[in-house]
């Protein structure tokens, strides 16, 4: 069973969102299940050698390389927090290597089905065709996270300065900057629930008046993307995805981007950077002379 202390230890003292917590308890209770056959006595006798072995039958189950390699980070922070605790005396996880894993490029919506999305789809005219709208313009606009939009308040509004107030990993605050006509769509949106009585805290909320949930969200960005583009994935993180990629094929820089989208390191932003090499293709032949001669 997993260990009640170390959850709350990631949930207090990591901060990490409940969706984190969940994959980690998962992960774990898988693990517990392959070393029940080892009889093992206690966590001091887990071995390098045993974790290998789980790795081997991950992988001989056809399980991917990616997902071998976050079960393996869930137990690097396990094993961390044992030794932390003096509940192991050695750090098994030091002689564990992880699996290689080809690198995935981030999926982006084209800029073409996205004015084609705002432009031409009828999202409807009622209060929940204009927060439907405002989910995905919200996603395109400012690159926040799923749970991170369900999870914004009227509070978090800022109609004078022209900002939201976003609650990113770990409970960090950081303003993301909106353009007039998004500022004033929120505004109009707020008026039009208003007025059938919805007066829930939270900015996007169900019929019933209660916080909308992530499943529902997800739906309504397939539903919408699913009329402009052919892609295979179509979720609120292809959207955060999209932010990226077009802002930087528009010449923004990259450290504003990386604090917009709220990344710790300025490596996790980078990998945006392949999807305007057609960008750059294009300005290349323009401006070089040897593409002039």
């Amino acid at each position: 069973m997993v260990s009640e202390r170390f959850i709350r230890y990631l949930k207090d003292e990591k901060r990490y969102s409940q969706h984190t917590i969940k994959a980690y308890r998962t992960d774990l209770e898988q693990f517990q299940s392959f070393i029940t056959t080892y009889n093992l006595s206690s966590s001091k006798e887990i071995s390098h050698h045993i974790i290998r072995s789980w790795i081997v039958e991950l992988i001989d189950s056809n399980v991917s390389n990616r997902s071998v390699n976050r079960k393996l980070s869930t137990l690097k922070t396990y094993f961390k927090y044992l030794l932390k605790e003096s509940i192991i005396d050695n750090n098994p996880m030091l002689k564990v290597q992880s699996p290689k894993t080809a690198k995935r490029l981030p999926v982006f919506v084209e800029e073409t089905a996205i004015e084609n999305l705002f432009d031409k789809v009828d999202f409807g005219s009622d209060v929940w065709g204009l927060r439907d709208r405002l989910i995905i313009e919200l996603f395109y606009a400012t690159g926040i996270r799923l749970s991170e939009l369900c999870n914004l308040k009227i509070g978090d509004f800022n109609p004078v300065n022209g900002n939201i107030k976003v609650l990113g990993k770990r409970n960090k605050e950081r303003l993301v900057p909106l353009s007039n006509t998004l500022t004033i769509k929120i505004s109009e949106y707020l008026q039009s629930r208003k007025k059938i009585g919805i007066n829930n805290p939270f900015l996007f909320t169900t019929s019933k008046n209660e916080k909308i949930y992530d499943k529902l969200v997800y739906r309504v960005v397939k539903s919408y993307l699913s009329k402009v583009t052919s892609l295979t994935k179509k979720s609120p993180h292809v959207l955060r995805h999209t932010f990226a990629t077009h802002m930087l094929n528009h010449g923004a820089d990259l450290n504003a981007i990386k604090e917009i989208l709220g990344h710790a390191n300025l490596s996790a932003t980078q990998v945006y950077t392949h999807n305007t090499i057609g960008k750059l293709k294009s300005i290349y032949k323009t401006a070089h002379p040897s593409e002039k001669a």
